[in-house]
Order: C-alpha cells, then sequence, then structure tokens
C-alpha cells in the first residue's frame, strides 16, 4: 500500500518536492505504521527501485539465455529492457533522472552479477571475444540507462527503435552509422 502510494505521489509531484508525510497522505494508514516498515522516503523509493529490478531481471536472463551471436545477446538484452522502460514510462522507480538513489542494494547488485555472469559464460563459448567482461557489462548498463532516461522524457521513442540504435553503437561504434552528407 505504501509503495503504490509512493508510485502515485513522485508521479504527481516529482521525487524532489515529495515528502513522507504526502506518502502518508495517499494512504489510509498512521504515520506510524509508514515508519515500521521505512525510515525516509528515500527508502521508500529505493524499494521501488528494488521491486523494479525483481520484475526485470527474469526478463533480462530469459532474453540473453539462447543468444547464439554477439549481435543477439546485446539486441535481446537492450530490447528487454527498453520494452520494460517504455511499458513502464511515467514510473519515478524506473527512470533514473536526476535522483541519487542507491545502486549497490543486492536486488540492483544481483542483476549486474547475472549479466557479467552471463557475458562470462558468452566469452567462453565464443560468442564475444576475450574481453573484460565487467567493462562489457559496466558499458552495456551505461548505455542502457542512460538511453532509458530519453525513453522516459519522448513519449513518441519505441523499445525496438532504441534497442536497434544501442545494438548498432555498442557492436559496431560511430564507423557503423552512415557518413553525413556534405552539402
Amino acid at each position: 500500500m505504501i509503495l503504490d502510494a509512493a508510485r502515485r505521489v513522485f508521479a504527481q509531484l516529482g521525487y524532489g518536492p515529495t515528502t513522507v508525510r504526502d506518502i502518508i497522505r495517499a494512504t489510509p494508514l498512521a504515520s506510524g505504521t509508514f515508519y515500521n516498515y521505512f525510515r525516509s522516503k528515500d527508502e521508500v523509493f529505493q524499494a521501488m527501485r528494488d521491486e523494479a529490478a525483481l520484475t526485470l531481471r527474469p526478463l533480462l536472463r530469459e532474453a540473453r539465455a539462447n543468444a547464439e551471436t554477439a549481435a543477439v545477446f546485446v539486441s535481446a538484452t537492450f530490447e528487454a529492457f527498453f520494452s520494460y522502460v517504455v511499458a513502464n514510462r511515467g514510473n519515478p522507480a524506473v527512470a533514473r533522472g536526476d535522483i541519487h538513489v542507491r545502486v549497490d542494494t543486492p536486488e540492483i547488485l544481483a542483476g549486474l552479477t547475472e549479466l557479467r555472469a552471463d557475458l562470462e559464460r558468452a566469452i567462453a563459448r565464443g560468442i564475444f571475444p576475450p574481453v573484460d567482461p565487467e567493462l562489457l557489462a559496466a558499458s552495456m548498463i551505461g548505455t542502457a540507462f542512460e538511453i532509458a532516461e530519453i525513453l522516459q522524457r519522448r513519449e513518441a521513442a519505441g523499445a525496438e527503435e532504441a534497442a536497434r540504435f544501442a545494438t548498432t553503437l555498442f557492436l559496431s561504434g560511430l564507423s557503423a552509422f552512415p557518413k553525413p552528407v556534405a552539402g
């Protein structure tokens, strides 16, 4: 109940202006009940982030599970992530924005560890060249989160378009894009 109320209040007021009192008012609970579960709005927000991570992690694992090429691995990962972001557009816990939250919670760290382990297996199978899986995971995650921010702001932006762009950029770098026409 508290998380549902917080989602509504954060979406309506924004993270910064929202207070614990605003969240409590959006529930039928007494303030003491809130403090039985959370100490601050930051803790509520982090619980919302962890909830999103718990939902997203199996989708990402499944997307990568049967990839036989680097292109399929990368594309499926980005597609699953961006589809989740677009489907949850407006959920303040999905977009990072200017909200500074911890990324070292067990749920978020587990997702990062799973990506790195999947990359290690893919490298061992020859799907990727022998590169540092930690750096590879970090670059995929950074790319995904930054593009997700844009997807949150642009109502017309779609998951497929974003996944195609990120995959092309990630696998080939800028040299894979057409050269600008002089003129």
